[in-house]
């Protein structure tokens, strides 16, 4: 129910990771191993050298400025643009207003309930069971419509169905109080205080 691109993400934190690690590696070598830095000596020099030699070849007409800084500028505007693009993608699909509809009474105006409402109330529910070792409730928008998402880590040795049926029973409560039937994902997880085989329930 989450738009958040976390496969994205995690690819992004592995390349990073692995960039980091072999920057990390490489500064050891440099300042433990001589014949590395003797290496990195040369290496750079010759790069350096090279790069002074392509900005001088690539000279824009009548002036004593390379193209290649208008490439770089290029290049980092592109990038910019997608860490904003990657940056909007985080958390999308979370909404705030849960209830928006119209008041049937003699005064004009509209009834909205916040997600707020929903979730303070489910989790304080869900706080009181022992047999739980974690819940968490949020809403979500999901093509245009709002809806809850329960997580629940259930302890070892507790029902699946029967703690299911009694989480929609504390929804379908909660139905009647807004007075509008929401859709709810319920997702049961394991975890290192619970081994459970995950289940998910939808309503």
């Amino acid at each position: 129910m989450n738009g958040t691109p976390r496969a994205l993400n995690r690819i992004l934190l592995f390349i990073i990771g692995a960039k980091l690690l072999a920057v990390g590696v490489l500064l050891v070598l440099l300042a433990t191993v001589p014949a590395v830095a003797s290496w990195w000596h040369g290496w750079s020099a010759s790069m350096w050298a090279g790069a002074e030699n392509a900005f001088r070849q690539t000279h824009l007409p009548g002036r004593e400025e390379s193209w290649l800084w208008i490439v770089a500028g290029v290049i980092l505007v592109a990038i910019i643009i997608a860490m904003i693009a990657w940056l909007s993608q985080q958390g999308k699909g979370r909404a705030n207003l849960l209830v928006a509809s119209d008041d049937d009474s003699a005064v004009d105006g509209e009834v909205r309930i916040g997600g707020g409402v929903a979730e303070q109330a489910l989790r304080a529910a869900l706080s009181e069971r022992t047999d739980l070792a974690g819940a968490s409730v949020a809403t979500l928008e999901v093509k245009g419509q709002p809806g809850l998402r329960i997580r629940i880590q259930p302890r070892h040795g507790v029902a699946p169905h029967i703690l299911a049926a009694e989480v929609s029973q504390l929804v379908e409560a909660l139905d009647l109080v807004i007075g509008q039937k929401t859709p709810v994902l319920v997702h049961m997880v394991s975890g290192a205080r619970a081994r459970f085989t995950k289940a998910e329930r939808v309503r």
